[in-house]
């Protein structure tokens, strides 16, 4: 029962959760430069992670561009250059398991935040890059 009632209110939070913002909230933030080696920071950052980053699959599917998400009470405010790549790995028997997508924010060619993936797989994080894939252009649909 304790288990259920966290669950929901998890599920009430997360609905609560409204990353869209303003154009003027869009305009205020510094970017920074539009980053030119972002395949190779966020190809390193994945092979640090991956189960099998040699024979992982990585699409870089849309971006870099600029994105804002406000800050909620589950994860802050990130903004920058939005990439969405989507990753297919194998898992420890050695087969592949399926796409799934991942975002990066970077600013000043480094990543700032990353949504979905290794280091954040959990349902804020799957939910976030779901997000922010979409509003790059690049819908996730299984």
């Amino acid at each position: 029962m304790k288990r259920l009632l966290w669950v929901l209110a998890l599920a009430f939070s997360l609905a609560g959760c409204d990353t869209t913002v303003t154009k003027a909230e869009m305009e205020t933030a510094d970017y920074g430069p539009k980053p030119v080696s972002y395949q190779d920071e966020i190809r390193s950052y994945l092979k640090l992670r991956l189960t099998d980053p040699k024979d992982a699959i990585v699409e870089f599917r849309a971006g870099p561009t600029q994105i804002y998400n406000r800050g909620t009470p589950v994860r802050g405010e990130q903004y920058g250059w939005g990439v969405c790549v989507w990753v297919n790995d194998k898992n420890k028997a050695g087969a592949y398991d399926g796409f799934y997508p991942m975002s990066f924010v970077l600013r000043n060619e480094k990543i700032v935040a990353v949504n979905g993936g290794p280091d954040d797989a959990n349902i804020i994080g799957a939910k976030y890059a779901r997000e922010q894939c979409e509003r790059l252009g690049a819908p996730f649909k299984q």
